[in-house]
């Protein structure tokens, strides 16, 4: 996948600015980030990949 660093960069920036608005607390932002990494290891991740593989291929084909 090639959106892969881009992703990261924005789900990161997403968790900073739920932290710097207090809309969720560092012990909450550390468990999805455990979350996310554990969930990396499962077999869903296959399924994962998919999903976020569909929906940017449909928000990139609604601007053609």
């Amino acid at each position: 996948m090639t959106l892969t660093i881009p992703l990261v960069l924005l789900l990161a920036a997403v968790l900073a600015l739920l932290l710097r608005f207090r809309a969720l607390g560092a012990g909450a932002a550390v468990a999805a980030a455990l979350f996310g990494f554990y969930l990396a290891d499962t077999g869903a991740a296959d399924t994962v990949n998919q999903l976020v593989n569909a929906v940017t291929g449909a928000l990139a084909g609604t601007g053609r």
